[in-house]
């Protein structure tokens, strides 16, 4: 496949046809790329998702993609946004492409109608002067073959004729206008709106949830809103906690 899309909307990228995982090998070359350098494959053998999981997927039905963001001078603070911004870069492409509701879970994952499409990974660079964002978009897998349960594709979810590369690019062009955006407001996820657009984009909010903190505790109440630093805003008995990494599951009651 030659992206030719694709290619357009970003300054490199890299097309692989196997990877152990994206976001390494672009950590690895970091020194000699530029901000907003890709590298993608849709054969990726050892990829990782949020808190050790795997994520491996037949190769030629999913897309690893891997994004450098090294923007000048924001503070580390602001780094934690790419997360965010990447999910709503994904629900928005995604969009285009299915009838059915895509929305964001707090923090990484892309859902259509409950069942998860995409998964995102974010690392720091060493020197923690920028972040990769890593995406894994689920094309075209069948239900057999799907990594969990709750998972979905997008051939699943109705769409026909899926093209790698009109998928990368809308993704790549919803993700550079978002963060154009941050990086010219000083990345001030107010001023810059991206705050507004996670919580429109972000399901988690206004859901009864189930939130596994770190540290093995649970915490159990109602998701009301975003901070200021990204955190998730859950309402309990105890009153409201700013959540800022745990596995959340959205509760039907």
């Amino acid at each position: 496949m030659s992206f030719r899309r694709s290619r357009a909307v970003v300054p490199v990228l890299e097309v692989l046809p196997e990877a152990a995982s994206t976001n390494d090998v672009l950590q690895a070359r970091a020194g000699d790329l530029p901000d907003l350098a890709v590298v993608v494959t849709d054969n990726q053998t050892g990829g990782r998702g949020r808190l050790g999981r795997v994520w491996v997927s037949p190769p030629g039905k999913a897309l690893a993609i891997s994004v450098l963001l090294r923007p000048e001078g924001l503070g580390p603070e602001a780094l934690g946004w790419f997360p965010l911004l990447a999910g709503v870069a994904m629900s928005r492409a995604l969009s285009g492409f299915v009838s059915r509701d895509v929305a964001v879970k707090w923090p990484n994952d892309v859902l259509i109608e409950e069942a998860k499409v995409c998964g995102i990974l974010s690392e720091l660079l060493p020197g923690m002067d920028g972040v990769i964002v890593g995406a894994g978009v689920n094309l075209t897998l069948e239900q057999d073959e799907l990594p969990t349960p709750t998972s979905t594709s997008l051939a699943l979810a109705g769409a026909e004729d899926i093209d790698p590369d009109a998928v990368l690019a809308a993704y790549l062009t919803q993700l550079s206008v978002l963060y154009r955006e941050f990086v010219a407001a000083g990345g001030d996820p107010v001023r810059s709106a991206l705050r507004d657009e996670v919580v429109e984009a972000c399901h988690t909010i206004g859901r009864s949830v189930r939130v596994e903190l770190p540290g093995g505790d649970v915490l159990l109440g109602t998701a009301t809103g975003i901070d200021e630093t990204g955190r998730l805003i859950v309402e309990s008995d105890d009153g409201p906690t700013a959540v800022a990494a745990g596995d959340v599951t959205h509760l039907r009651y």
